[in-house]
């Protein structure tokens, strides 16, 4: 073979082994795949001898999506979850009445009973007191003045004594303040605010009429008491003079047996004056007269109503008058028990309450002289029981 041949052979040889090499060479491109949400190819492993990496991706076919089952029932929460701390409270149920003894001549308070000496009885059955206690009761009063344009010592004592009494005064007592002389002001209908009372107080300046028609100011007064409910007073601070009332003194005394749960106390003015001019002889017989029958009367009013009348000579004596109305008509016992009954239904429970001695008996009392006294039990019939969301 010649030169030229050999040459042209080898150039034939180099052409099939660059196409060989070439088709050795060619990249295999990656087999493509659907992506789907957080996953990755996982990277391929090698076998034993290692021989080449096939690509073992097979793309699946997605299958139906099935429906997401029902949540399975929630457990009950347990009483304590999350390690928290919880307390545990048992209402026992326990009554406190407010019980008021009272004699019914003078409604003065009874004082020094003890637990054995009351009885309760719910729904009539018989209950264990366990405590009994006095405390201070607020009151629903009204203070009546007279303020007319009269003699300046009568004033001067109507001031003093409702001055007094205002200082008496605790922060839940209810308090009506009026006036009369020819016809009743009102100065401040019922309220328990102090500064209210004060500035009615004050307002009284000058009087005006010198009229001084007390029976038809009290008979208002009592008219009025009708539409307020429980029980209530009247401080009627007075010459006790009248002079050209409507009403006459036979219609006071009927309004005042007819007009239920109002006690009367009152409170004479300028006997200091009236006792001085007597002494001189300025006093005639008729005038004298006429202030007897008006200190009359008003002890009268107080009587019927089981009150007390007052007739203080000295500024001095206000304070321990005001002690005794105060002991009179605030103090009250507080009767404590356990109800057989521990049901918390709301139903309402009937209670009647009973003074007794040592021996179950009914308590009788005597009088400083021996005499045998009456005395009034005041508690509410009954109580209503809590709910169990109460």
């Amino acid at each position: 073979m010649d030169l030229r041949s050999r040459f042209w052979v080898a150039v034939v040889m180099a052409v099939i082994a660059s196409g060989a090499w070439a088709q050795d060479q060619k990249p295999t491109l990656p087999t493509p795949t659907t992506p789907t949400p957080s996953s990755q190819t996982p990277t391929q492993p090698t076998t034993d001898e290692g021989g080449p990496t096939t690509d073992s991706s097979i793309v699946l076919p997605k299958k139906k999506e099935e429906e997401t089952p029902p949540p399975a029932p929630s457990e009950e929460k347990m009483k304590n979850p999350n390690g928290e701390i919880f307390s545990m409270r048992v209402d026992v149920p326990i009554v406190n009445l407010d019980v008021n003894v009272l004699l019914d001549k003078t409604h003065q308070f009874v004082p020094g009973l003890r637990p054995e000496n009351f009885l309760v009885v719910e729904d009539g059955a018989e209950q264990q007191v366990d405590s009994v206690r006095v405390v201070k009761a607020p009151i629903t009063a009204v203070m009546l003045l007279e303020f007319a344009s009269t003699s300046y010592p009568f004033l001067a004592d109507m001031m003093n004594a409702s001055a007094s009494f205002f200082r008496t005064l605790q922060p839940e007592d209810y308090i009506a303040v009026a006036t009369y002389d020819m016809r009743t002001h009102i100065l401040c209908d019922f309220t328990n605010s102090r500064d209210t009372v004060a500035q009615a107080l004050q307002s009284m300046i000058i009087p005006g009429f010198s009229e001084t028609n007390e029976f038809d100011a009290l008979y208002e007064t009592l008219d009025r008491l009708t539409r307020v409910e429980g029980r209530k007073y009247i401080l009627l601070i007075s010459s006790g003079r009248d002079t050209m009332s409507k009403i006459t003194l036979d219609k006071m005394l009927a309004k005042i047996k007819a007009t239920p749960n109002v006690t009367i106390f009152t409170i004479s003015t300028g006997n200091f004056a009236r006792t001085m001019a007597d002494a001189r002889g300025g006093m005639g017989s008729i005038r004298r007269m006429d202030y007897l029958q008006a200190d009359n009367e008003m002890r009268t009013f107080a009587e019927m109503t089981g009150g007390l009348h007052y007739q203080p000579t000295f500024q001095g004596e206000l304070p321990d008058i005001f002690s005794q109305i105060n002991e009179s008509i605030r103090n009250q016992y507080v009767v404590t028990y356990k109800p057989t009954n521990k049901k918390n239904d709301g139903s309402y429970r009937k209670v009647k309450v009973y003074l007794v001695d040592k021996e179950g008996k009914p308590l009788k009392m005597n009088d400083e002289k021996g005499k045998p006294v009456k005395y009034s039990i005041i508690a509410r019939d009954g109580y209503r029981a809590k709910l169990p969301v109460e």
